[in-house]
């Protein structure tokens, strides 16, 4: 089972203009959006859908937090989460014909107390695996995530910006920077793929088992103890690429815990990714096709390690 933390949830509101932004002007639509979101929440959503056994944790509060849960169960998501006072924030991306703007919330304050609840939930839980995904909302600490990856025998993954991923400190089973936080985590410059796969190995070099580098349009690298794989991107039309990097690594923690191999763990992530890209917003699309393989992705071997 994998039990995906979330510290910092939201509810994703999404919404469509087909103008572009302008200061002082009122646009409307009719095209809105509201998912539970949040890194963890969202690999929750995508692994159930790949048939692994998933529950979503972290920390709920206020109406919004009341919405999560209950969006998770009208999805059919289990959910453990901790309570708290403050309001669980929300999170707005607008597409508009001149691009995408992204306004988030910081998110409430959490006390030592919350982390120790949370704690105790992750362990009451029994994890064969525990994600931890996305920012760390005001009052907790990096230190709390490196105690939830000792807390217990399950492996732990971090999907968390760059300069969380260089400064945790103990034993990570795999992590997902994106190209900028490839850079922020080993203060390279990574502008092109081979930029990307040497930060990548020197991350893999600090502990991480895995290290699966989501590139955009460019792909994938995955980095391994035995080699460096790569895949590209597939040529599908995208609708909005919120979910893209949770969809990714959701994709391909499934493929590992059916059992896959390395090269069927990349090619998973990338399915799922172009399949999440296709929808607005954090939804759920049909992911058959992943779970069958009927859809083709030429995964290379870079070099053997």
């Amino acid at each position: 089972m994998i039990l995906t933390v979330t510290p910092n949830p939201a509810v994703d509101h999404t919404i469509h203009f087909d103008e572009p932004l302008e200061p002082g002007v009122v646009l409307r639509t009719d095209e809105a959006v509201f998912t539970a979101g949040g890194k963890g929440i969202n690999v929750a959503k995508y692994v159930s859908a790949l048939d692994v056994d998933a529950t979503a944790s972290g920390f709920l509060g206020g109406h919004f937090g009341q919405f999560i849960r209950d969006r998770l169960e009208s999805d059919e998501v289990e959910s453990d989460f901790v309570n708290i006072y403050d309001t669980t924030r929300l999170n707005t991306t607008v597409l508009a014909s001149d691009g995408e703007y992204k306004l988030n919330h910081n998110g409430p304050t959490i006390t030592d107390d919350d982390v120790d609840e949370l704690v105790e939930t992750v362990e009451a839980n029994e994890p064969d695996m525990a994600l931890v995904g996305g920012s760390l909302p005001p009052g907790m600490s990096l230190s709390a995530v490196d105690r939830l990856a000792r807390a217990g025998e399950w492996q732990t993954a971090v999907d968390m910006g760059g300069s969380a991923l260089a400064e945790l400190e103990a034993d990570y089973f795999a992590c997902k920077p994106n190209r900028p936080e490839l850079a922020e985590a080993t203060g390279r410059t990574v502008e092109s793929n081979e930029d990307a796969i040497a930060a990548a190995e020197e991350l893999h070099g600090r502990g991480f088992e895995y290290v699966l580098a989501s590139l955009g349009g460019d792909g994938a690298v995955l980095v391994t103890d035995d080699e460096v794989l790569s895949a590209p991107a597939l040529d599908v039309e995208v609708v909005d690429t919120v979910g893209a990097g949770d969809a990714i690594f959701s994709g391909f923690l499934a493929a590992l815990d059916h059992g896959k191999s390395d090269v069927d763990a990349l090619r998973w992530g990338i399915l799922t990714a172009a399949r999440v890209v296709g929808v607005a917003g954090t939804r759920v699309p049909h992911l058959d096709d992943v779970l069958t393989s009927e859809t083709d992705v030429d995964v290379t071997t870079i070099r053997t390690r």
